[in-house]
């Protein structure tokens, strides 16, 4: 039992209750508006509103840092309605946050993770726009996933090595699982991942950043959440007992 084991109690009460990083795989927008008999991609509106949330949330309870799982390349083979839509709404919610005036009071970096040449230009232009602006900033972090698939970010990563050895600026000694991760989009590793929508999977989000993450799965869709359904997924990751595989 844990309380007659003093060594192991202290190792408990020495980890972290809140978790510095948290990523969030986005799940359940068309789901949603089809309950409430609504065109399927209507549910992204709610979807979006409900991210301002998130944000809020993390920086009520200390977290320091979010991805989000927003686009990815497969999003880019659903309906060319729905994927106009998708951009549009991509647009004007990253205009709205580059003059968010919560974003620049509260120094919140923002950075668009993955391959996003395949946007348009004009949807990129944002997307430097807002990173440019704020990236001086480190009182939060959020990122966002976009044109995004983990297994093309690790052939991007082994391509970029690869590149280095072969014009001699590293050795085969040099490579580690720190270099590796220095050439992924994300550096940082997330402490938990969320889920929404009843599915038990990661999609092809953050593979090799996800290794020793705890894993929280919601049925309820993303435009249901509430804040209690935020605090108790804080509150369950306290509970955890985070072994790193050891």
């Amino acid at each position: 039992m844990y309380l007659n084991n003093p060594e192991l109690l202290a190792d408990m009460d020495s980890q972290p209750k809140t978790p510095r990083h948290i990523a969030v795989i986005l799940d359940g927008n068309r789901r949603y508006a089809k309950k409430k008999g609504l065109e399927p991609w209507k549910g992204h509106e709610a979807g979006a509103e409900k991210v301002r949330d998130l944000l809020k949330w993390c920086q009520e309870f200390g977290v320091k840092e979010l991805t989000l799982y927003t686009f990815s390349t497969e999003n880019f083979n659903r309906s060319k309605i729905e994927v106009e839509f998708l951009m549009n709404l991509l647009k004007r919610e990253f205009n709205r946050l580059k003059d968010s005036k919560e974003i620049h009071e509260n120094k919140v970096r923002i950075n668009v993770i993955g391959n996003y040449g395949l946007f348009s230009k004009d949807v990129q232009q944002i997307f430097k726009e807002i990173m440019e602006k704020t990236k001086d900033y480190d009182n939060y972090i959020l990122n966002f996933a976009l044109g995004y698939g983990s297994r093309e970010e690790i052939t991007q990563a082994v391509k970029k090595i690869a590149d280095k050895a072969v014009k001699g600026e590293i050795g085969i000694e040099d490579i580690d699982e720190n270099l590796i991760s220095r050439n992924l989009y994300l550096k940082n590793e997330p402490d938990l991942l969320i889920r929404h929508g009843g599915e038990k999977r990661i999609s092809n989000f953050l593979l090799w950043q996800l290794s020793y993450a705890e894993f929280i799965f919601l049925d309820k869709l993303l435009p249901e959440m509430t804040k209690e359904d935020f605090r108790q997924c804080i509150e369950e990751f306290g509970r955890r007992q985070r072994r790193f595989g050891e």
